[in-house]
């Protein structure tokens, strides 16, 4: 097998009196899609922020590639690429200068980073967008160009997430095959994080979060021979406390 490119374990992290994550052991090696489902308040926004630096746990450790998010931070993000689920992209810019800003900041010499944002553009069918302001593009195309931006500087570790908000329908579906595609042509590892079950049918596996705790982790056979359900979605309810 592969070695890990996340490790996360015992991840404890609390708001007051609140307990937002309480002991989540988890871990995504290269190559593999794994889907990450939970309610609202489950915790997901939460992980999220510990697994980009934004927040530091209270307990339990990160590691991205063996590199301590504590001790180590630099050089576990420098392995990271994140699509937001909040746009974050400079709307009157074009598409290329919106990218040339994060070469930019990652240090990639201007003819190297031209060559990516050619070919990242090219590998979301925006090949000729380039030169167009982000504020003519659709909400689709416009998630896409950010998940070119997260792989210019080449991560091993993609985290999306809850990116599919707002989209419709078709968009959300080339969003979800497009990162399938890195997962399994270049041996990208990817946490994916949803509330909508029909996002996660192409996922290695599946992550049940809720109410801070890991309640599941295996892949979706697996998760309906534990729970006794016909599919995903009544599975995830059953795992999320939902179910009526």
């Amino acid at each position: 097998m592969s070695a890990a490119v996340l490790e996360v374990a015992g991840l404890v992290k609390r708001y007051g009196d609140k307990t937002a994550l309480d002991g989540v052991d988890l871990e995504i090696r290269s190559g593999e899609m794994v889907a990450l489902l939970g309610p609202n308040g489950a915790g997901k926004s939460t992980l999220m922020q510990l697994l980009t630096g934004l927040f530091v746990a209270d307990q339990g450790s990160i590691r991205v590639l063996g590199h301590d998010m504590r001790s180590a931070a630099p050089r576990a993000l420098a392995s990271l690429g994140v699509v937001f689920q909040q746009f974050a992209l400079d709307l009157d810019l074009s598409v290329r200068a919106n990218l040339l800003f994060h070469t930019d900041l990652h240090g990639l010499p201007r003819p190297l980073a031209l060559s990516r944002i050619a070919e990242g553009l090219a590998a979301v069918g925006l090949a000729d967008d380039a030169s167009r302001p982000v504020r003519a593009l659709s909400g689709g195309n416009r998630r896409k160009v950010e998940l070119a931006r997260a792989m210019l500087h080449r991560p091993r570790l993609l985290l999306m997430d809850e990116a599919t908000v707002g989209l419709d329908p078709v968009s959300r579906r080339q969003l979800t095959q497009a990162v399938v595609d890195l997962c399994r042509q270049h041996g990208v590892a990817a946490l994916w994080t949803t509330h909508l079950v029909d996002e996660v049918a192409q996922a290695d596996r599946v992550l049940v979060l809720h109410r801070g705790q890991l309640r599941f982790d295996g892949d979706i056979p697996a998760c309906l021979a534990r729970t006794g359900a016909a599919d995903l979605e009544t599975a995830f309810l059953q795992l999320s406390g939902q179910a009526t």
